[in-house]
């Protein structure tokens, strides 16, 4: 069963912006740190973007630091990427999934079927 939905992703040129959000179904995000990771075709996954439980730490990568800023709502039980300056690099399937803690160990317990973000002119 999949319990997390991510969706926003779209094509962009280089530049450009975008807002991915990840809901949860049927249980609350509160309780979890909540990561994005990203894997474009024939490359390892990588780790974007992390917000602990009460949004008291959060983690980006060096490659998006300055670009992405995450944040959660626990009202609407999201959790929300918002990317501006877009690289072609950034381009792949991005996934939010959920971990006890940020921490550097790709430990994601839980994860949703991702949105494609494409970046090209």
């Amino acid at each position: 069963q999949v319990r997390l939905k991510e969706s926003g992703g779209g094509s962009v040129q280089p530049g450009g912006s975008l807002r991915l959000s990840c809901v949860a179904a049927g249980f609350s995000l509160d309780y979890y740190a909540i990561g994005w990771f990203r894997q474009a075709p024939g490359k390892e996954r990588d780790e974007v973007s992390c917000i602990g439980r009460s949004a008291d730490s959060t983690y980006y990568a060096d490659s998006v630091k300055g670009r992405i800023t995450i944040s959660r709502d626990s009202a609407k039980n999201t959790v929300y990427l918002q990317m501006h300056s877009l690289k072609p690099e950034d381009t792949a399937v991005y996934y939010c999934g959920t971990k006890a803690e940020c921490t550097s160990d790709f430990d994601y317990n839980d994860w949703g079927q991702g949105t494609q973000v494409t970046v090209s002119s």
